[in-house]
């Protein structure tokens, strides 16, 4: 087998350099048939970008440092990781700066596309995706973060578990925290990284309570702003108001103390059973949710958005949006009683004879728990016909700080910067880069 055999009569099929000859001709086929500029890099070492590669959004970031966090009027992403941490015992105020600066330096690197500090795999922090980390606080947090000798007005009177409904069906498992790290980006590997990243960094002072994951249509799947729909195929999340107008900051925006810029957030996991919903005919369906499943116009409508008209009634004298139906039961005349939604989907492991253990990862955001989403979900609870086939299992309310400057953290409006020059870094020279000499 010493000798060259390219030649060699009698002998079929193709030979080793017939078929490494046959791989580059088939390579600059392919060069020719794609496109040479497809296969320029984006490493520095091509000046040019492929119409494909332009069309990729896992280089695009969302501003970390800001007024508001993000992840709140950001447009949703794809993915979605809530992981909620218990702090251990020891965990007192200086400990609560130091990890909230840490996480904060965390997050501010990993949505710009750049490792964490001690990122043992750098590389996978280079698509960020438009990933953000929000945080939220649970009242023990806020507890320990009260400075001394402060009034019990730190601690907002809606930041306590909700109160009991008769749908609800709680598992401690799902329910409370001390402190919420909502990741969202539009690639799941991205949410992964980002979240061990925090993990491995909160780990010593914190221990994880629960983890909950959901999803959305995939980036590019739907044109952006399409209302997502939920597991029943309801389009889900229609009436709401719009982010940077002034109705969102009236509903959204807390305005004074240290919450100011932050909101509160209601996190619900409601589980659906898709399985009694498959026995539902189509018809059963709209009368429940009071909206037409294709379109998600009102059944007194033609389009999304159309205004419901509850006064509309059949030939015979009933309601066209039946009593019971979740769009009336969710509707108040009070338009205050409003809330900001941006939930997601679940679907873990079926057990058993089930088809699915599928259900809906309810987040609202409001400026007031208590005055925006218990009236609402008071009424849903008295009558809203949906509950025949959803069940909540776990709840839990937070406190959304403001964001923070560069040089900052989150919280810091209830912990302070630690250092007494209020700038962040320690050297009193107003700048936030900690080496003393105001540049």
């Amino acid at each position: 087998m010493g000798r060259d055999q390219a030649n060699e009569p009698g002998r079929g099929g193709p030979t080793r350099r017939q078929l490494l000859f046959g791989g580059a001709v088939a390579g600059i086929g392919a060069v020719a048939a794609i496109g040479t500029d497809t296969l320029v890099r984006r490493d520095g070492r091509g000046s040019e970008t492929s119409e494909a590669e332009q069309a990729l959004n896992g280089g695009l970031t969302v501003p970390f440092y800001g007024t508001h966090q993000a992840g709140i009027e950001t447009p949703p992403q794809a993915h979605v990781t809530l992981v909620a941490l218990d702090l251990r015992p020891e965990v007192d105020r200086d400990g609560l700066r130091r990890l909230l600066r840490i996480l904060s330096d965390d997050a501010a690197r990993l949505t710009q596309g750049a490792p964490a500090l001690a990122d043992s795999e750098p590389e996978l922090a280079q698509v960020p995706a438009r990933l953000t980390v929000t945080f939220g606080f649970g009242p023990e947090l806020v507890r320990r973060g009260m400075p001394d000798g402060s009034s019990t007005g730190v601690l907002p009177t809606w930041l306590r578990p909700l109160p009991a409904f008769g749908v609800d069906r709680l598992e401690d498992v799902w329910n409370d925290g001390d402190l919420l790290l909502q990741i969202g980006a539009d690639d799941a590997f991205t949410v992964a990284h980002a979240q061990r990243m925090l993990l491995k960094d909160a780990r010593s002072l914190t221990t994880v309570r629960w983890t909950q994951s959901g999803f959305r249509r995939a980036h590019g799947s739907e044109r952006s702003g399409t209302t997502m729909r939920n597991l029943f195929g309801q389009v889900d999340g229609t009436v709401n108001p719009a982010p940077t107008t002034a109705d969102f900051d009236d509903l959204v925006w807390i305005g004074d103390g240290w919450l100011a810029g932050g909101t509160s957030m209601v996190v619900r996991r409601i589980s659906m059973d898709l399985d009694a919903w498959d026995r539902l005919d189509r018809s059963g369906r709209e009368q429940s949710t009071g909206r037409f499943l294709s379109t998600g116009a009102p059944l007194t409508g033609t389009r999304e958005h159309d205004e419901p008209d509850f006064e509309a009634t059949t030939e015979i004298g009933f309601p066209v949006i039946p009593e019971f139906s979740h769009v009336r039961r969710a509707r108040s005349d009070d338009t205050s009683e409003r809330i900001f939604r941006r939930g997601y989907n679940y679907d873990d492991a079926p057990t058993g004879d089930q088809v699915s253990s599928s259900g809906l990862l309810f987040v609202s955001f409001q400026a007031d728990v208590d005055a925006q989403f218990v009236p609402l979900q008071r009424r849903l609870d008295e009558l809203d016909l949906l509950n025949e086939w959803t069940t909540p299992i776990g709840s839990a309310v937070f406190a959304i700080p403001p964001g923070c400057s560069e040089g900052g953290f989150v919280g810091e409006t209830l912990l302070g910067d630690g250092d007494g020059d209020g700038d962040g870094d320690g050297d009193g020279d107003g700048d936030g880069d900690g080496d003393g000499d105001g540049s």
